[in-house]
């Protein structure tokens, strides 16, 4: 079941600005980056639906993450169909991340209040993803749809909508300062945040660092 409400998803996401993505084979290795994002600040955290025995590797790290990281928010990503979402949910998935618009996906997360970001390409897209109930609104890949212009965009005439670009973000200023002022709600980020040399060398203080400063330069950049 999860621990924390839709509305608190929503709340946090924009409150930290960063959703890490991330998927390891090795439950150690994923709970050394998730305890390294969240002391880095990191009160949100995207585990993606990758690999093989995913769900059992999600399963061991959500119960450790409530004990030993208990203000982190866990939710999965790369979710595509209702059945994986049911299943995420039952190991206590506290939003559901997908890189396209499900109808089934949507009816499941709104009966047990779970939050939903499907991911969009379009200002119909958009309004879709609203109809079916969803609060944050992905947009995917978030550089290759048109990047912070795209947000810019849609803001005119929605300016309601809450957007998470994921897949072109980077955590330098030059990269994070056009999305925050183009208004986004919270950027997902994952590769940029996590080299692959990192992980080979398990130097998850660089990890915490970067969150450190990718977040200080989000609210430098924050209305």
């Amino acid at each position: 079941m999860a621990r924390f409400t839709r509305i608190q998803v929503a709340e946090t996401m924009k409150q930290t600005g960063i959703v890490p993505v991330f998927y390891h084979a090795d439950v150690e290795l994923c709970k050394n980056v998730v305890k390294a994002c969240y002391l880095g600040g990191i009160r949100v955290f995207e585990f993606t639906n990758r690999g093989d025995f995913a769900t059992l590797v999600f399963a061991e790290l959500n119960q450790w993450v409530a004990k030993e990281c208990p203000d982190m928010i866990m939710g999965v990503g790369s979710i595509i169909d209702e059945g994986t979402t049911s299943m995420y949910i039952a190991l206590g998935a506290n939003f559901i991340v997908s890189p396209l618009i499900d109808e089934g996906m949507a009816k499941v997360c709104n009966k047990r209040k779970i939050a939903w970001s499907p991911g969009c390409g379009s200002v119909t897209e958009i309004g879709r993803a609203h109809e079916l109930g969803c609060e944050v609104v992905k947009i995917f890949p978030g550089a290759s749809v048109g990047g912070p212009e795209f947000v810019k965009g849609v803001l005119g005439p929605m300016p309601y909508a809450s957007i998470m670009p994921t897949g072109g973000v980077s955590p330098d200023e030059e990269n994070l300062s056009k999305w925050i002022k183009a208004g986004v709600h919270c950027v997902g980020m994952g590769s940029q945040l996590f080299p692959k040399e990192v992980l080979a060398n398990k130097d998850f203080n660089y990890i915490t660092e970067k969150c450190k400063d990718a977040l200080q330069i989000i609210q430098k950049y924050k209305n």
